[in-house]
């Protein structure tokens, strides 16, 4: 080791403050006959001038922490939303049957109401005609023309058809699956008389066919 580079270290390690017996380490510092100064780590050899020097032993530094991301705040999550779904309740069908035994379906349970006289329901409704006969008033009543074809008009009398009621065609309502296969086989026959159908009457076929898919979506669940 060259002098000075010895007088640099030597220099450098006075210059460390002392710490435990662990953590030192010795330095010897030697001389020889010729006055060569050397500095070691061992003790100097045999007839050299020995002078020694406690420093601490280098050390790694401690490590550095690790740096701290700031994050931003997690922000807190919306409010679930909230939907309301309306469902309208499914609509009813009715089958009615007429007086002749027919059947047909209704929206409604009103069964084609009309106003008919009582005497075409088996009533009698007949006027009443007063008749003097000595000095007596008898009232009798008037028989209503037979029913069928005459073999002549005979004049009517508006008194036979002064009473009357409204009657309606008896109407019962259909189960849900019944409903729904109405309403499927009702867009079968419009997809078959569409092919054939004037373009008038598309029309109107396509506009029922538009309402029957909506109630068919409400009410079945279908398209």
């Amino acid at each position: 080791m060259r002098p000075w580079h010895a007088l640099v270290l030597a220099s450098t390690l006075l210059a460390l403050p002392a710490v435990d017996a662990a953590d030192k380490i010795t330095l010897y510092r030697c001389v020889d006959a010729k006055g060569k100064l050397t500095l070691r780590d061992t003790p100097c050899a045999p007839g050299e001038v020995q002078q020694t020097r406690t420093f601490q032993r280098p050390r790694d530094p401690p490590p550095r922490p690790a740096a701290q991301v700031e994050t931003a705040p997690t922000p807190a999550p919306p409010p679930p939303e909230v939907r309301y779904v309306t469902v309208n309740p499914p609509r009813p069908l009715y089958e009615c049957v007429t007086p002749d035994g027919e059947r047909y379906t209704s929206d409604t349970d009103a069964g084609n109401p009309r106003w008919v006289p009582l005497w075409t329901l088996g009533y009698p409704s007949w006027s009443r005609r007063t008749i003097r006969s000595e000095g007596l008033v008898v009232s009798r009543p008037i028989r209503p023309p037979d029913i069928g074809p005459p073999t002549r008009p005979r004049p009517v009398n508006p008194a036979l058809y002064s009473s009357g009621t409204v009657i309606a065609d008896e109407c019962h309502p259909l189960p849900q699956e019944e409903v729904c296969a109405r309403l499927n086989d009702r867009r079968y026959e419009i997809k078959r008389r569409y092919l054939n159908a004037m373009p008038s009457e598309r029309a109107v076929l396509d506009e029922e066919e538009r309402a029957l898919i909506a109630r068919m979506r409400n009410d079945c669940g279908t398209d």
